[in-house]
């Protein structure tokens, strides 16, 4: 799979996050998904730097357990600077969901590959 196309798909995945959340606030909701959005997309950019993810976007430990907890931290650092606000609640969802979402779709990625390759 193309690094770029690993990259997208990790996008829509945060994009997905935050239009679940931003679903339960009345709101400006494209307004509102932007200014939830983009903390978490700088994260899962830092993330995919650090991790090199280009040279390996599916592997889930060498990318996925480095994007996933970078696009929470810087994520959740940046909203508490941006005056977004932050709760525990919110800090567990985020974790947890976005842990589901970065990791999930590698894991199944490399369960598809490996019953590929195993085939005769």
């Amino acid at each position: 799979m193309p690094a770029a196309l690993a990259f997208a798909i990790d996008a829509v995945l945060v994009l997905v996050f935050v239009l679940i959340g931003r679903a339960t606030h009345a709101e400006n909701p494209v307004l509102g998904a932007l200014i939830t959005y983009w903390p978490f997309l700088t994260g899962l950019v830092v993330g995919w730097l650090v991790s090199r993810a280009w040279r390996r976007p599916l592997s889930v430990v060498r990318t996925g357990l480095i994007v996933w907890p970078a696009t929470v931290v810087i994520g959740l650092l940046l909203r508490v600077l941006s005056d977004q606000g932050v709760q525990w609640s919110f800090v567990i969802v985020t974790s947890v969901v976005l842990g589901v979402f970065l990791l999930g779709w590698r894991g199944v990625a490399a369960l598809v590959r490996s019953r590929r390759t195993a085939r005769p």
